[in-house]
């Protein structure tokens, strides 16, 4: 099964259409969004063609294929448009080797993980930069951001086939880092 996952689309029309391109190109069996779905919250700018309803509708026409948890700028108003579950603050997902903690980062993070398998997998949103670090006891990966991009990164998504996290520019669709977690 291929994965797609992203995070923090901000209501950006553009990128969440480029979003959708490449589940398509990418042929992908479902898709990992972590939070921050319509909103751009206080603290950022306006994300490039800023237009919730629209993003709204592209995700319900996918609604079959996600599986979301709420980010710090998604509200219960939000969970109203969309038909798809986003309340969740984390949900756990059975990747083969690995259990899958998937949040947004706003509760649960690197810094503050939750109480989980040895070996586990802990996936955020939430701080925009594209990471993936091994600790004693767990991996911690970020997918960046789909519309605001921090830290020098680009506009990225992830995929996952089984084996293998890849970070792609959701521009081209280039591969810009891997990672394979150990069995």
């Amino acid at each position: 099964m291929k994965w797609i996952i992203a995070s923090d689309i901000h209501g950006s029309a553009y990128y969440c259409r480029k979003l959708l391109e490449r589940i398509e190109s990418e042929k992908a069996d479902k898709v990992l969004l972590l939070g921050d779905l319509l909103y751009h919250g206080p603290r950022n700018d306006l994300p490039k063609d800023y237009n919730p309803k629209e993003v709204t509708a592209m995700l319900n026409g996918i609604a079959e294929k996600i599986v979301c948890v709420r980010g710090n700028c998604d509200s219960q108003v939000d969970q109203m448009v969309l038909n798809f579950p986003i309340m969740a603050d984390y949900a756990v997902l059975d990747f083969g080797e690995h259990a899958v903690y998937a949040t947004h980062g706003h509760i649960y993070n690197e810094e503050n993980p939750l109480k989980f398998a040895k070996g586990s997998i802990l996936i955020c949103g939430h701080f925009h930069v594209p990471c993936v670090r091994e600790h004693e006891n767990f991996i911690y990966i970020n997918d960046g951001s789909l519309s605001i991009p921090k830290e020098n990164s680009w506009h990225c998504y992830m995929t996952f086939d089984g084996k293998t996290f890849l970070w792609h520019d959701v521009e081209s669709g280039q591969v810009k880092m891997e990672y394979s977690p150990r069995p």
